[in-house]
């Protein structure tokens, strides 16, 4: 009787190396990017007193323009879905409940649990997302990324700045908290940008042709100067914190528990969301794919600002935005590797 045929295992591992070195030749240059940004500043080759201005830069002339191509570009039911805005909300108020919640358990104040909330439930998808998902998925996926945007703009940070206000003295603390919130949307040109884009888009309004080249060349040098901003931002926030021999980081003991809920738990809590929307029928494989990597990316590095605004402690935070985007190499790449 004849030796028995074992057929000959298939490719895979070749296979995987292959789809890694893809996924990698897209991922790499956007981590790289904040690399050299964070070690310009780090390095003082660019003085930290610049980083602001580079960030005015992005803040109000390169996104915004970017914003505004992609939004006049963007079809409506994209940009202003309900079940997109719907299970991006709930996973926002899960994130910020459960957080904010352990950080009280921990003995944090309210500054500390809203703002410790909010970097756990905000990613970076402006400055990152945007140009990062473009990359991987194509023009297409833009849409529901801008929608997320839109909704953490206007309603998950107003909703942990009231939060962080909640132990005020004064009575009032939380609503004026709001308030404050409420105009600080009204000053950031980011959800402005969208609207006015999807409103252009919606009218058929081109402008002139020169105007129109300008912002087209400032929306080309959003993504590199974006990225590049993250990283001198990380460090200049980094390097504000160093002097502190004690910080509440140390006593609530949470930046790896935040960190770990930025990159792993928001991404497998929408993608959940997103399985019960996809079955009755209210999102496709795609957009829930444009959703999953929109919540693996790192936390948004404007919470540091609102941290050291709001009375939280900005060094916890600024710790949780730098690991969170330095890990995000590995995570957010694991992530695109698992998709389907």
């Amino acid at each position: 009787m004849g030796a028995p045929m074992i057929a000959a295992p298939p490719a895979t591992l070749a296979s995987c190396m292959q789809a890694l070195a893809g996924i990698l030749s897209v991922t790499f240059p956007f981590f790289a990017l904040v690399l050299c940004g964070y070690l310009a500043a780090r390095s003082r080759l660019l003085p930290l007193d610049a980083v602001p201005g580079l960030n005015m830069f992005v803040l109000y002339f390169a996104l915004p323009c970017m914003l505004w191509r992609f939004g006049s570009t963007t079809p409506l039911p994209q940009l202003f879905n309900p079940v997109i805005a719907m299970l991006w909300l709930v996973a926002a108020a899960l994130i910020v409940a459960g957080t904010a919640w352990l950080a009280r358990r921990r003995g944090a104040g309210w500054p500390d649990a809203a703002m410790g909330a909010l970097v756990a439930a905000f990613p970076n998808s402006g400055f990152m997302g945007v140009p990062l998902i473009l990359a991987l998925l194509g023009e297409a996926a833009v849409g529901p990324v801008m929608a997320t945007l839109l909704v953490d703009l206007v309603v998950t940070t107003s909703l942990c700045i009231g939060l962080s206000q909640w132990g005020a003295a004064d009575e009032h603390g939380p609503a004026r908290a709001v308030g404050r919130a409420l105009r600080g949307v009204l000053r950031n040109p980011m959800p402005w940008s969208i609207l006015l884009g999807a409103l252009a888009g919606a009218l058929g309004f081109a402008p002139w042709a020169p105007l129109q080249r300008t912002v087209h060349l400032l929306a080309d040098a959003a993504s590199p100067v974006a990225l590049f901003t993250i990283g001198a931002v990380l460090a200049r926030s980094q390097a504000q914190v160093a002097h502190a021999a004690a910080t509440n980081a140390a006593r609530l003991g949470d930046v790896g528990v935040i960190t770990a809920v930025k990159l792993l738990l928001h991404p497998l809590l929408v993608w959940g969301l997103g399985l019960l929307a996809l079955r009755a029928g209210g999102l496709t494989p795609a957009v829930l794919t444009s959703l999953v990597l929109t919540a693996a990316l790192p936390a948004a590095g404007n919470v540091s600002l609102l941290a050291e605004r709001f009375g939280a402690d900005n060094g916890r935070v600024a710790r949780i935005i730098l690991w969170s985007t330095a890990l995000a190499f590995f995570s957010f790449s694991a992530v695109v590797a698992l998709r389907p």
